[in-house]
């Protein structure tokens, strides 16, 4: 069991650095957070540029675009200030609802920050083109969620968001990872990227350290080898507690126990199991193991990660990407399978019940292989959320078995 403090109910990711939730940046995001802030100095009247922060989950990389867009909008509001930032116009975008929920709601809270200025990347560029304004500094949260191709459904009619965003704002700043990408319509690349990037003056900026999980190396980098199709030995016994279940009810239970005495402790699955946005509620079973998913509450104003009742559902990877969690028991549904002969993870696309991830695959080279990649994305994203343990059970039976032997042979 780890020593450390236990989560408020805040998602600690995404809690801005002035907030009492988050701890003081270190010198090294500090000195980030004025690199950004002097470029954007620079180049707002200059020329079109952007600035690209990537790194894996867990980097920071949300606490610091957080920091200075503060600063800047501090910069911008004050009106006996001199600073060519002074007056500009400067918003945050971010294409995910559990995070605008979060993020408006903090905006209360911090003195140079409006709720206004947090918007969706449709609503910012539909904005603009009617009202034929323009933006000084932008800045993108997770912009791997960008859309890279139209989508009327949800009234976006132009092409690609990014390709938008940077025609109506002279700065942009990029929080992006390609390994958090997790549908077709909003499919990224470094390519991808820099293809868009062409034509701007360009920084980019890579995050290696890792804050939000407190563990050793070797957790990590399981992780990873997971997501490249590969089981590593199981990590060292330390102070992150990391631990393979045969039995998805005693995972749940555990997880119970930690949420009552440290907080932010909930189930995660693969979107394995059926779902339907029709009001019902929709179930997933593995033996013993019987809980609902998460309910869409659009209305609700505290985010899935954030209310106490969610310990008595299993969240979606789109309810928790950009969250933290003390404590995550990840369900790897029948999609993620164990292949024998290879001694590889098997994923199979056809039992992935996320069909709208794969709609719109036109383009594409290779979309069998880009739906893998979507797939194990999904899982890194699932089992990088928790800060101070995580639990795995799988579903299918062969993994089952070979995670069973990893955790045995680590407890030889």
């Amino acid at each position: 069991m780890t020593t450390s403090k236990p989560a408020t109910s805040l998602p600690l990711a995404d809690v801005p650095p002035t907030s009492p939730s988050r701890p003081a940046l270190t010198k090294a995001q500090q000195a980030l957070v004025d690199h950004i802030v002097d470029f954007a100095r620079t180049h707002h009247a200059a020329s079109p540029a952007a600035l690209v922060i990537e790194g894996d989950a867990g980097t920071g990389k949300s606490v610091v675009v957080n920091a200075a867009f503060e600063r800047i909008q501090q910069l911008a509001r004050d009106r006996q200030g001199h600073d060519p930032l002074a007056g500009s116009r400067n918003l945050m975008l971010v294409n995910h609802p559990e995070m605008i929920k979060f993020y408006k709601r903090v905006a209360g809270t911090l003195p140079a920050v409006r709720k206004g200025d947090y918007q969706r990347p449709t609503s910012f560029v539909n904005q603009c083109h009617k009202s034929g304004t323009t933006a000084d500094v932008v800045f993108v949260d997770e912009a791997h969620l960008l859309l890279s191709r139209s989508d009327r459904y949800n009234h976006f009619e132009q092409d690609n968001h990014l390709q938008e965003i940077l025609a109506l704002a002279k700065v942009v700043v990029l929080v992006f990872d390609p390994h958090q990408v997790l549908k077709f319509k909003s499919y990224w690349n470094r390519q991808r990227l820099q293809d868009l990037l062409h034509g701007h003056v360009v920084k980019h900026v890579q995050l290696t350290e890792q804050f939000r999980m407190h563990a050793e190396a070797d957790v990590s980098q399981w992780i990873h080898g997971f997501r490249a199709g590969r089981l590593l030995p199981l990590p060292a016994e330390q102070s992150f507690d990391f631990r393979i279940f045969d039995d998805a009810q005693s995972m749940y239970e555990a997880i119970c126990a930690h949420d009552r005495t440290a907080g932010m402790s909930r189930m995660l699955a693969t979107y394995d199991y059926p779902y339907t946005l029709d009001g019902k509620d929709h179930f997933i079973t593995e033996g013993r193991f019987h809980l609902r998913w998460d309910r869409s509450l659009p209305q609700e104003p505290l985010a899935w990660a954030e209310r106490p009742d969610t310990i008595e559902e299993v969240g979606s990877v789109y309810t928790v990407q950009g969250f933290d969690l003390n404590y995550a028991g990840v369900i790897l549904g029948p999609s993620v399978g164990w292949d024998e002969a290879s001694q590889r993870i098997r994923i199979d696309t056809g039992r992935y019940e996320d069909r709208a991830a794969f709609a719109g695959q036109q383009g594409l080279d290779d979309p069998e292989e880009i739906r893998q990649a979507i797939m194990l994305n999904a899982i890194n994203v699932l089992m990088t959320r928790p800060t101070r343990g995580l639990y795995l059970y799988a579903s299918d039976p062969a993994l089952r078995r070979q995670l069973g032997r990893l955790r045995d042979q680590g407890a030889a």
